[in-house]
């Protein structure tokens, strides 16, 4: 808590921050028409390295680019001053660059260049800076020249050789050998330290000799140097035999004495390392003694951050890459051998250069808005921040009157033309500085559309879809979507606009197929795009192929019947095995099935069917299984379906250790279908005894896999084969196999602490699985204490996965962390969490709330804040409690439910916007300042009054028709009139498909609700748009389509009415066209009946008697021809016989027609049946004495 008033008004000026409300930055498009016009300041895009150490035989180049418009300028300084390059002839710049060459051809010292140097860019819209660029030539010092005497040295006692190489910029690369070129060996015993220097744990007599030499490797000049060799020698009790030398007995049977470990780097018992955050961490212990002391590494109060640590050179160093502030503490080093062992402690502190939170950004902003410029960053000191403008500090530069520096934030507000500029923020300590420019680009533009012009875009029935509509311009325009020109915007419902302009179509319709069109606009103007929508039919297989087993040699069929959008072109394609087919002779393909013929062993596959358009596809796959020839028992000739596999056999464990187990089994039976992948499960006994759960899978090839375990578990295994076709059975279970206990490996997850009550804590987390907990008494470990306190930390183990810390302070910070232990140990602990005590009851009250700027539906609130100490808990937002007490339209119904609206701001002249007002309404409101938990009291009620709007939409419009050459149209008041209603506005013009003809409009007084239109054709069909009208302007339209014509058609108005339009049928055209071709047929039918009774018994039949009865051209009774075999001269189903069971013949005679007896042969002897048509079933079985007058038998004898 703050105490001090100065840190009291520090903390409200940061809050501030917080909930500042601004305007959307501005994201300028990467379109080379939009930058082209865009001015903007400049920006760093490349520079060299801070550190910049260059080889001294190149020619030296610093590199610094930028970009703006218009194009930088580039200057440079050496420390700290202008540096003249134009003065230097061995310096030049690169064009459109700032980039320096300093070149030696004609002589100069690379070393007279050694200096720091910064760039910096700029052009009319401000300044940007590079980096300061330290550069450096790189040496490659020699030796110094000495005499090193012989090193004499007892065997068993130990040694130090110095190495002490040249300080070489970079530092070299240090290493010991021979004379020879030959590596020094190294091992437990003899190993080269962090620094270079050889050491001995204990001198062996075989050490002796005379050419230890240290070399160094000088990274930029590829050199290496040597050190004059060391001369070792080794004095001994007894002669040194090589023969005598072994690796169990390395002294040769020779009495050496042995001794206790000490340390012979580093020395003493304890010492001190300072590491940077994210670096890499080397410790080291060296230690002396016989037998050679074996090295262990131990954190005090914790585990070693094992994820990190690595150990090199014989465990002798610990290195901990991606250093961080948990890896400060106290580290042992450890030495034993059998005689004893020695500690040695380093204290290592962790500090950090600067690293960033939160690193300005560029802000592109519109005259009038406002904005900021953040920049927050982290190290250890503290950095402090620095602003510059231009490369000014801040403090010197020119004032700006809509800027305002509030510590690491600049706030801009209502800022204008003219006010761009770049901004350096630097945040240094003594480890290093961060240096970020970020420009502030004020500019206005009209609105432009970027995407292509009149695009057409084609997507698939019920699809989502997305029509997208780029679009630039400041201040940042309003973008609304149209359909097919008109309409209010669309938005809600199936449609939903996205900020950066694109419409989505949550599932496309053929009614949504159509030209969209989107309107950007914004105070300097307006742009339009189209998007023509059409909506296709999926494409689909409606046939899809079918597994298949089949001999070798014969034939198999895949079928893929497809169905398309037949406006899209479409291509069927098959592939085997994800590989294309080549058709031939015995691959053969057609619109709907690939044949594959003289099957062999090769066409054994996944053959898969593709039908594909330019905007979707489908596929499916089939197995084909190609099996030995047939069997000669014809009972097993035909192939057999694929089917499960046979469950895994035989299971086995073996190679047992602590978290895994090699298990391996017989796969069995496939059934004509590969095994794909084995699933291995497992049940254990302890927690969830007899539920079997996934453990792994594994590819079908493999019988034999080692599987990855948790400690303290019971397992039984088993194992699933899966092919094509499905799963097998589980295997029977495996034996038992229980893993050891082991200290849990996981950290407890979900650490919070919150208060239920306002002087206490809850700190909660979530229990751990139970395969996490590795062992027996599973407990957790809690600690807690208050934040930047830095007092002792309080604890308490619990079994539970709760802990309440009571008798709090009201809403202060905690710092929490937790671990896991069971009887094996300990866990990993967590990072620190933080927590607050619980909150209580604001105190105060916002005070002087009014509201200015009051127009239909919204106005600006303002209040004064609240001191943050009286919030009594985490500051939430300040809450606007308001309702609608009155209406100033007479005898309008409403409802005066009460809303809420809050407002996140800590500035401190708050204000904001109240929006969603009804029109001509009073309101009543009041506001308070809330917590996550409680509201404080209310401030003062404030009542006022919105003004006059449009009204909303009528609450219904319906179209009937009342006779034959009118339309009654009916409508009904707004439910929300938002003022006076002075009338209605009803616009009507014919349609004609897409287009539409000349409008047509009517006003109407506001106590009118209904319509007559007479209608010059009543085959046009009409639009009518309607609208209400206040003395603001007319409302929300809404359209209704007069409905196609019939004889009687019902119609239903959303009040679920039916009307009824009747027609006098008799008048219309089409009626009477009907009637009188019917009687015209009636009159052919007629006549035609006449003549062919009149003709009966006239035929010409002795021109006919020589012609060859042909008994093929008989003519069916509707008239065609018949081509039948003999055995279509059998009685026709239902057909009358005679007793004896011939046919009946026909009895087409001159009796029929009048003028013969019941003969059927004329008085030539010829058949006359031939040359006549045989009558119907029904005309002979009852209908004779009607045939001549029947129009149906008029016809047939026409025909």
């Amino acid at each position: 808590m703050l105490r001090q008033g100065g840190h009291l008004a520090l903390a409200l000026m940061s809050l501030q921050l917080l909930l500042w409300h601004e305007s959307v930055t501005i994201e300028v498009p990467q379109d080379p028409k939009i930058l082209a016009d865009l001015r903007q300041p400049p920006t760093i895009t490349k520079q060299s390295v801070k550190d910049y150490i260059v080889d001294p035989r190149d020619n030296i180049i610093i590199e610094c680019e930028a970009k703006g418009n218009p194009v930088p300028t580039f200057s440079w300084r050496r420390n700290g001053k202008f540096f003249n390059i134009g003065k230097d002839l061995r310096v030049t710049m690169q064009k459109r660059s700032g980039t320096l060459e300093i070149g030696f051809r004609n002589g100069g010292r690379p070393e007279d260049y050694e200096g720091e140097y910064q760039c910096f860019a700029g052009n009319d819209h401000g300044m940007a800076m590079s980096n300061k660029i330290l550069l450096r030539v790189s040496k490659a010092p020699l030796w110094p020249k000495e005499v090193l005497e012989p090193v004499v040295v007892t065997e068993g006692s130990s040694l130090v050789l110095p190495c002490n190489p040249p300080p070489g910029l970079p530092p070299p690369f240090t290493f010991w050998m021979s004379s020879l070129m030959i590596p020094i060996r190294q091992d437990k015993r003899v190993s080269m330290g962090l620094n270079g220097d050889l050491y001995f744990s204990n001198v062996m007599a075989q050490d002796a000799q005379n050419d230890y030499s240290c070399n160094a490797r000088f990274l930029f000049t590829h050199t290496i140097q040597q050190k004059n060799p060391f001369t070792l020698k080794v004095l001994t009790n007894d002669p040194y035999n090589d023969t005598s030398y072994n690796d169990s007995d390395p002294y040769g049977g020779r009495k050496v004495a042995e001794s206790t470990p000490t340390f012979l780097s580093p020395l003493g018992s304890e010492s001190s390392k300072m590491v940077l955050r994210d670096e890499q961490l080397l410790l080291e212990c060296i230690a002396a003694g016989l037998p050679t002391p074996a090295i262990k590494w131990f954190k005090k109060g914790g585990d070693l951050p094992g994820h990190k640590v690595k150990f090199e050179n014989y465990n002798k160093t610990m290195k901990i890459i991606n250093v961080s502030e948990e890896d400060a503490g106290e580290y042992v080093c450890m030495a034993n051998n059998h005689l004893g062992s020695i500690r040695h402690s380093i204290f290592v502190q962790v500090r950090a250069a600067p690293y960033w939170l939160d690193k300005p950004t560029n802000l592109v902003l519109a005259p009038e808005e406002n904005g900021r410029l953040v920049c927050r960053a982290n190290g250890n000191p503290k950095p402090t921040i620095q602003w510059l403008v231009n490369s000014i500090p801040i403090d010197s530069s020119l004032p700006d009157p809509s800027r305002q520096l509030m510590g690491d934030t600049i706030i801009f507000r209502s800022v204008q033309m003219g006010s761009s500029a770049v901004y350096q923020c630097n945040a240094s300590n003594q480890h290093g500085y961060l240096l970020a420019n970020a420009f502030v680009s004020v500019i206005d533009m009209r609105p432009r559309m970027l995407g292509p012009k009149n695009q057409l875009i084609k997507v698939i029935e019920n699809n989502r879809t997305f029509l997208d509509c780029p679009f630039f311009g400041s201040p940042i325009p309003e973008l609304r979507w149209f359909k097919n020109g008109q309409g209010s915007g669309l938005d809600g419902g199936q449609y939903r606009v996205y900020v950066n302009g694109t419409l989505e179509i949550k599932r496309a319709k053929a009614v949504d197929e159509g030209t969209y069109t989107c309107v950007a606009s914004s105070i300097l103007g307006m742009a339009e795009n189209q998007v023509r929508l059409e909506v296709k039919e999926p494409s689909r297989i409606v046939f899809a192929p079918e597994h298949q087993s089949a001999v070798r040699g014969s034939t198999a069929r895949f079928n893929c019947k497809v169905k398309f959008d037949p406006s899209l072109p479409v291509t069927v394609t098959w592939i085997k095995d994800d590989k294309p087919i080549y058709l031939g002779r015995r691959l053969r393909k057609d619109d709907e099935s690939l044949t594959i013929t003289n099957i062999n062993e090769a066409d054994e596959g996944t053959y898969t069917c593709t039908v594909k358009t330019e905007i979707d596809q489908d596929s499916a796959s089939a197995r084909l299984t190609v099996l030995e020839e047939a069997s000669l028992n014809p009972s097993v000739s035909s192939a057999l379906p694929p089917d499960r596999p046979d469950p895994p056999m035989d299971l086995e464990l073996s190679d047992p250790a602590a978290r895994s187990v090699r298990l391996t089994w017989i796969p069995g039976n496939d059934h004509r279908s590969p095994v794909t992948e084995f699933l291995v499960q497992f049940e254990e006994d302890r927690w969830e005894p007899g539920r079997w759960q996934d453990l792994a899978t594994y590819p079908g090839d493999l019988n034999s896999v080692i599987l990855q375990l948790a400690p303290f578990v019971n397992y039984q295994f088993r194992v699933i084969a899966i092919n094509a076709v499905g799963q097998s059975a589980a295997s029977v279970p495996s034996p038992k196999y229980q893993t050891s206990s082991a200290a849990p490996d996981v950290i407890p997850r979900g650490l919070r602490g919150w208060g239920s009550e306002k002087d206490n804590m809850e700190i909660t987390w979530e229990p751990l699985l139970d395969l996490e907990k590795n062992g027996p008494n599973l407990h957790y470990s809690v600690w807690w204490r208050r934040k930047d306190s830095d007092g002792e930390w309080n604890n308490v183990t619990t079994t539970g996965t709760k802990h309440v810390v009571h008798n709090t302070e009201t809403y202060v910070p905690y710092e929490i962390k937790i671990q896991a232990r069971n009887e094996l140990g300990a866990g990993p602990e967590s990072n620190l969490v933080i927590g607050y005590s619980g909150e209580d009851k604001p105190t105060s009250a916002p005070t002087d709330l009014h509201i200015l700027k009051v127009d239909s539906t919204k106005g600006n609130i303002h209040w004064k804040p609240v001191n943050q100490d009286s919030v009594r808990g985490e500051f939430k937002e300040y809450r606007l409690y308001y309702w609608r007490k009155a209406s100033h339209v007479p005898g309008l119904v409403f409802s005066k439910e009460n809303k809420t609206k809050g407002f996140y701001t800590t500035m401190a002249q708050p204000s904001a916007i109240l929006s969603d007002l009804v029109p001509f309404s009073r309101y009543k409101m009041y506001m308070v300042v809330a917590n996550n938990h409680y509201e404080g009291p209310p401030s003062n009620s404030v009542e006022f009054s919105t003004k006059e709007g449009v009204p909303d939409a009528p609450s219904f419009f319906r179209i009937k028709r009342r006779g034959f050459d009118s339309i009654h149209l009916e409508w009904g008041k707004p439910l929300e009139p938002n003022g006076l209603l002075i009338g209605y506005q009803l616009k009507y013009q014919a349609a004609n498909g897409s287009r539409e003809g000349r409008p047509h409009l009517e006003t109407f007084l506001p106590n009118v609700t209904e319509f007559t239109l007479r209608l010059p054709d009543r085959s046009t069909r009409y639009n009518f748009y309607l609208s209400a009208l206040t003395a603001v302007g007319a409302g929300e339209v809404i359209l209704e389509e007069s409905p196609f014509f019939a004889n009687e058609e019902n119609f239903t108005d959303a009040t679920g009415l039916a009307y009824i339009d009747q027609v006098d049928i008799a008048t219309q055209g089409w009626f009477i066209g009907l009637m009188c071709a019917i009687a015209l047929i009636i009159l052919i039918l007629l006549i035609v009946c006449f003549i062919k009774r009149s003709r009966g018994g006239k035929y010409p039949v002795r021109d006919k008697k020589d012609l060859p009865l042909d008994s093929v051209d008989h003519k069916d009774p509707d008239g065609s021809f018949d081509y039948h075999s003999d055995e279509d001269n059998k009685p026709l189903q239902g057909s009358q016989t005679s007793l004896e069971g011939n046919v009946k013949e026909s009895d087409d005679s001159l009796v029929d027609y009048g003028e013969g007896g019941d003969g059927q042969f004329n008085e030539d002897g010829s058949f006359i049946g031939q040359y006549t048509v045989k009558k119907d079933k029904d005309e002979t079985e009852g209908n004779e004495s009607s045939e001549a007058t029947s129009p149906v038998n008029a016809i047939y004898s026409l025909a």
